[in-house]
């Protein structure tokens, strides 16, 4: 069974910078495709980005394209997002996912595996 934890959450203000990581265990890191998904109350879970198996292809929600970077390092069992330019509008729970499926779309029902989440609030 595969265990993700996310790490790096915080309190920033507009403008600045945050990097989540997420760390997996228990499975073959490298055979996934990974995501990041964020979510705020009363919402449903938002897609934010995700990365192929080898961390050649990866695809943004138009929200965060040129602010958000998506990267992983299957040494380390870690998939990372690159926070830039934050918003307010960004303030929200961030979990990372795994998917061990062939085609992965933006639907979070396309993942297989979910990290506790990680809270990240940006001040205006």
């Amino acid at each position: 069974q595969v265990q993700l934890v996310e790490s790096g959450g915080g309190l920033m203000q507009a403008g600045g910078s945050l990097r989540l990581s997420c760390r997996a265990s228990g499975g073959t890191f490298s055979r996934y495709v990974m995501g990041w998904f964020r979510q705020t109350p009363g919402k449903e879970r938002e897609f934010v980005a995700r990365i192929s198996w080898n961390g050649v292809m990866t695809y943004y929600a138009d929200s965060v394209k040129g602010r958000f970077t998506i990267s992983r390092d299957n040494a380390q069992n870690t998939v990372y997002l690159q926070m830039y330019s934050l918003k307010p509008e960004d303030t929200a729970v961030y979990y990372c996912a795994g998917s061990s499926r062939v085609v992965v779309s933006t639907a979070h029902r396309d993942y297989d595996y979910w990290g506790q989440g990680a809270q990240v609030t940006v001040s205006s």
